[in-house]
């Protein structure tokens, strides 16, 4: 059992002169970033932060995230991480629901002025005390470089080495918000021992060495990218590469230079990869991606084309992982010597200490090759909701089994499919949406009187949003209008790409909206290519 500083320290210690980080030319050392970490560990402690605080980060895939995460973490503070795409409004909610007395902020990302949305929310914080921006400055945000000029203090260096020696390995170290079924995002805790064991027992199922070499597109702020891939390539001192944005062909060109060993990705990155590296070979240009060795494919359901054509074509011998945040997140995963069909057409077997069980509506176990709910029971189980008691009793009950809202099948031999999803939720390019949350955005339109928001299929993201809306008397509804709407209020992979206006809701007899039919409508509509696929345009 081990904290999240002890797992750098002891990497540190044993390869100081591995390299750490590949980044823009630029090669930190497992001993430099052991030494940012304390320098900044310092710097936070100089800063009033203390064990228990919660210290948000609102930054890309780059280095500074790496030594932020690990430095929040020393000084026993809580990281809470932030999707680089949220509006206004949602950065207000969780900085405030989590009563974060910090943040690392970037200037901006993708062209989000970031420190403008935080001095438009910040007045509504009065626990936010500090705004440490990385990449530039700007009024009222102070430079990371101060903060770990400020941890050169050895007396705030001694009290960080008094601090370490006290973390409970079982305690709160991240809480990061996952959207909501109903309303607002919920904060799943995650302690030490959930993320580094969880990445630990990941990573050696790939048989991680130092000599590994990650690339790490998926983003820092999701457990992918944190605990499956920061954690996961710390753990045994390989490199991170980090990627701020996915593009195929840049990814491709990574690999190339770097000689990435191991690549990880929702289904959709896999998918362009494919594409771009068959047109660069078509053009007898292939690029050279020989160096792969091994990966995750994860996020979202996992087609068995893209499976095979990652493992013949980029000869990557990827592993198929299954689980979510709440359950730190991996729960299974195949192995490199299960059969190529179990590989390709199942998630897997549990990791070591996690039980698996597929339950009915009543909570009992159902018989092999059954559907049912899965749930799981182990040392991944999240610790709970943050501030929300009642949340955390719905999905985990008084034996400690996690239940995943997920219908899956277990056979005889142990491996788990995952067939459907018991709740509405679909997933867009490796992110969760949830209809609740788009529908409640859209209600706020005057010219809306009723929504039900379906995922429907998508070649490039795996599924979409498709918003069917029934306008209010006298009102005329523009399709390219409400995405529009929505995009100015919710993160772009939340916003439908196509808006059906006028159908009317299938409805059982208690008034409720039959969503699976709506979802089979949509699908109908996708394939006849009757409805058309928007964009958000750009606000002007």
């Amino acid at each position: 059992m081990r904290t999240l500083s002890q797992v750098l320290d002891e990497t540190a210690r044993k390869f100081p002169d591995r390299p750490a980080v590949l980044y823009e030319g630029r090669t930190i050392s497992y001993r430099d970033l052991a030494g940012e970490v304390d320098r900044l560990a310092a710097g936070l402690v100089k800063l009033g932060i203390e064990p228990g605080d919660k210290v948000a980060i609102w930054m890309s895939n780059v280095p500074e995230w790496i030594a932020a995460y690990f430095a929040i973490a020393k000084v026993g503070a809580v990281v809470v991480p932030m999707n680089t795409r949220y509006k206004t409004h949602e950065v207000e909610y969780i900085l405030g629901n989590a009563e974060a007395k910090a943040v690392f902020v970037a200037q901006g990302f993708l062209g989000i002025d970031y420190a403008a949305m935080l001095s438009e929310v910040r007045p509504k914080l009065p626990l936010l005390r500090e705004a440490i921006t990385v990449g530039g400055e700007a009024p009222g945000l102070r430079p990371y470089a101060e903060v770990l000029k400020l941890g050169e203090d050895q007396a705030a260096q001694a009290e960080v080495a008094r601090r370490v020696k006290g973390i409970d390995p079982n305690s709160c170290v991240f809480i990061l918000y996952t959207s909501g079924t109903t309303g607002h995002p919920k904060g799943a805790m995650l302690s030490h021992v959930n993320m580094s064991e969880n990445a630990r027992q990941i990573t050696e199922v790939m048989q991680i060495t130092e000599k590994d070499v990650f690339l790490l597109a998926v983003p820092f702020f999701h457990c992918f990218g944190c605990v499956m891939g920061i954690l996961g390539a710390v753990t045994w001192g390989a490199a991170i590469v980090p990627m701020p944005v996915f593009k195929a062909d840049e990814a491709l060109r990574l690999i190339e230079k770097h000689r990435v060993s191991v690549l990880y990705g929702v289904p959709t990155m896999f998918v362009l990869e494919l594409e771009e590296q068959r047109k660069a070979k078509a053009a007898g240009k292939p690029y050279d991606v020989s160096s792969l060795r091994t990966g995750i494919m994860a996020g979202a359901p996992c087609p068995v084309e893209v499976m095979r054509g990652t493992m013949e074509e980029l000869r990557c011998n990827v592993c198929i992982c299954y689980g979510l945040t709440e359950a730190s997140p991996v729960i299974t995963m195949t192995r490199f010597e299960d059969p190529l069909d179990k590989r390709v057409e199942t998630v897997g077997k549990p990791l070591p200490g996690i039980e698996v069980k597929i339950v009915d509506d009543a909570g009992k176990t159902v018989p092999l090759g059954q559907t049912g709910e899965l749930a799981c029971r182990g040392y991944n189980v999240m610790l709970g909701y943050w501030k929300n008691p009642e949340a955390t009793r719905q999905v985990i009950d008084e034996e400690g089994w996690l239940y995943s809202g997920d219908l899956a099948t277990l056979d005889e031999e142990g491996y788990v499919r995952i067939v459907g999803r018991k709740k509405d939720m679909y997933i867009v390019g490796g992110f969760n949406v949830y209809p609740a949350e788009v529908e409640e955005v859209l209600f706020t339109h005057p010219g809306v009187q009723n929504v039900a928001v379906v995922g429907v299929p998508d070649a490039v993201m795996g599924e979409v949003g498709m918003a069917f809306i029934i306008p209010r008397d006298g009102h005329t509804l523009d399709p390219q209008e409400v995405v529009d709407f929505c995009a100015r209020q919710i993160a772009a992979f939340k916003v439908p790409r196509y808006v059906v206006i006028g159908e009317p809701f299938p409805m059982t007899a208690s008034g409720k909206v039959q969503k699976f039919k709506l979802a089979e409508r949509g699908r109908e509509l996708v394939a006849s290519g009757k409805v058309p696929k928007l964009e958000p345009r750009k606000s002007k």
